[in-house]
Parts: structure tokens; C-alpha cells; sequence
């Protein structure tokens, strides 16, 4: 079986249909979090998601943050505007489905899922070794695929060795999964790795070969509707600049 994993698609529709346009053949999707938040999107993204396959969907920490479940105190002030304005403009239904989604779950007996880490799903970032060194204290599965850092890599844990290594997986490299790894298929709506493409990755349930993806999108288009809804212009940017 494969799986189609995405993370932070950030209210890109543009970014999001394009990866699914790419994908093509999957059987389900599970997505690690960050519906909302940066892009102009954030009602067409939530319906779309809701509509897709076998699908896990969990809660980030600029979804939490629209529903008040979590202070923006940390964010910058452009992404409390945008939360503001998110929150402003998500219909009741789909404000009411990010609400029920969680923040971490283990998926069958093989896989754990949180948006930012096991140890703290909402909010942590695993950007270094050390990080993710201490986060496998914190499940038990062989696997945990994360999001949040918008980087894709791999922290793999060796037998005998205290400290996780750091992999940065290349657009279309396969690597076929051991035992035990945290991995990150990096964003599809706001790529933070220097390059401009959506971000994700295709897993076999069977094989445990992964694939990580990167595809274009119409950056553009984005960009004019995020004007039009009177966005920060630093946002719109960001897209530009790939960080």
C-alpha cells in the first residue's frame, strides 16, 4: 500500500493540488499538520483534504493557534495577522473540523505521527540531532514521520549509538526505512529548504522504500490572491525565496 505523506500545506491550494496532481497513485494520505496559516486558501484546503482517501489528518501549531488552543505569543506579527484573519474567514464547518483533529497518533503497529515531535506534538521543532536524539524516548514505534520545519531529512537512530545521525534526502531519492528514524517530507505549501517546489513524500507500507518529491507550482497565482486578501507581504515573498 502507499501512502502519500504531506505536511504544512499552509492554506496553498495551488501548492497542494499540485502535489496531488503528482502523486497520482496512492491509497491513503497522511497528513502531519498545518492546514492553515501563511496562504490564502484556508476553506478550499480544508475541503479538499477532508475529501481525500484513507486519510489521517493531524492538528499543527497554526492550526491550534485559529481555534485559541494555542497563544500566538511566539509567532512573528505577520503570522498573528494571518491567524486573525484566518480565523476571520474559515467557515464554521471547517473551523469545527480542525478542532476534532489530533495532534499525534500511531498509525498500525509501525508508525507514529505528530506535527512537530512525539515529545511535544504541537509546538517542538526536531531540527538537529540532539533533538531528535532526545525525541525517541518519546515513542515507541520503529518509525515517526513529523513536519513543522518545513526541511525534509531523516534522523536516524543507529544500533549501540546514543546519537541520531541527520540525513537530507534529495528530490527523487528512495531510501528504504530500518529501524528506528523519525523522517520529514517537508512542506507542500511553504517550502523553507531554498527551493521554491511543494515538498513531499511517498511511503510503501509493504517494501518501507520511501520516495521524497518535489513538483513546481504556479507561485504567481498564489501570490495575486494573497494580495487581494491583504496579506503580509512578507508572506508572499516568502514563496519566492524558497525560506
Amino acid at each position: 500500500m502507499r501512502v502519500l505523506l504531506i505536511s504544512d500545506i499552509h492554506a496553498n491550494l495551488t501548492a497542494l493540488e499540485a502535489v496531488l496532481n503528482d502523486a497520482e497513485n496512492y491509497d491513503s494520505v497522511w497528513f502531519l499538520g498545518d492546514l492553515v496559516g501563511y496562504g490564502p486558501d484556508p476553506n478550499e484546503c480544508v475541503e479538499r483534504i477532508r475529501a481525500l482517501p484513507d486519510l489521517v489528518a493531524l492538528k499543527g501549531n497554526h492550526d491550534a493557534a485559529t481555534l485559541n488552543q494555542l497563544s500566538t505569543d511566539a509567532f512573528n506579527a505577520e503570522a498573528r495577522y494571518t491567524v486573525t484573519w484566518t480565523q476571520g474567514n474559515l467557515s464554521p464547518e471547517n473551523l469545527a473540523y480542525l478542532g476534532e483533529l489530533p495532534a499525534k497518533v500511531q498509525v498500525m503497529d509501525d508508525v507514529t505521527l505528530a506535527h512537530g515531535s512525539p515529545r511535544q506534538p504541537v509546538w517542538e521543532y526536531i531540527l538537529n540531532a540532539q533533538t531528535a536524539t532526545e525525541n525517541f524516548f518519546f515513542f515507541e514505534t520503529p518509525y515517526c514521520f513529523v513536519g513543522h520545519t518545513h526541511l525534509p531529512s531523516i534522523f536516524r537512530l543507529s544500533d549501540g549509538r546514543a546519537q541520531a545521525d541527520l540525513f537530507v534526502p534529495i528530490e527523487n531519492s528512495q531510501f528504504e526505512l530500518s529501524p528506528r528514524l523519525i523522517l520529514n517530507p517537508g512542506s507542500v505549501g511553504q517550502p523553507r529548504d531554498r527551493d521554491l517546489r511543494a515538498a513531499y513524500a511517498i511511503f510503501d507500507l509493504e517494501t518501507k522504500m520511501t520516495e521524497f518529491r518535489r513538483v513546481a507550482y504556479d507561485i504567481p497565482a498564489v501570490q495575486k490572491r494573497m494580495r487581494k486578501a491583504g496579506l503580509p507581504e512578507r508572506h508572499i515573498n516568502r514563496l519566492e525565496s524558497g525560506w
